[in-house]
């Protein structure tokens, strides 16, 4: 009776070390950074921004340009005005470059507003991809690879050739 109850605990324990060996996680990483720089989308939505970017840009000096001509233009003519005018000038300048600086705020806003805009469905779609693949590979966990990202051994399984056939490139 002995040996059966020592028979029987060893392969209680053998079945509970075989399920915790079979229970572990598969656990894969991919570098999202470069899957999202590689991405097609996301290099025509870099594009747009750019251009926005610079029509933002070219109106700012544009106004720059203007504010420095009045500058000049005013100054010049100091010496014919009143003190009372040249005050007004002074006021009006002022008035200028805040607004050039609230422009130059609201174009920062907007080209934030713009990313994460062009930006929000490009992740999305990577996402996705990346739960698919990790889903048909059997991967319970991806860990992102980016430099700087916490990751430190990558020695496992990376999804990012995977990934970038699922998405067609």
């Amino acid at each position: 009776m002995k040996q059966f109850k020592k028979v029987a605990i060893a392969i209680v324990l053998l079945v509970a070390a075989t399920s915790f060996v079979n229970a572990q996680s598969k656990i894969a990483h991919i570098n999202v950074t470069e899957l999202l720089g590689e991405m097609p989308e996301m290099k025509a939505a870099q594009a747009e921004l750019k251009k926005l970017q610079e029509t933002y840009r070219a109106d700012i000096e544009s106004s720059m340009t203007e504010l420095k001509n009045k500058y000049t233009q005013y100054s010049n003519e100091a010496t014919s005005k009143s003190e009372e005018e040249n005050q007004k000038r002074a006021q009006e300048l002022q008035g200028f470059e805040k607004n050039i600086g609230d422009a130059q705020q609201a174009a920062q806003q907007e080209l934030a507003k713009k990313q994460a805009e062009l930006f929000e469905p490009i992740s999305i779609k990577a996402k996705a991809a990346i739960e698919k693949v990790a889903a048909a590979q059997g991967y319970d966990y991806v860990i992102d690879a980016t430099q700087g990202g916490g990751l430190i051994v990558a020695k496992g399984k990376d999804l990012l050739a995977e990934v970038k056939q699922e998405l067609g490139f």
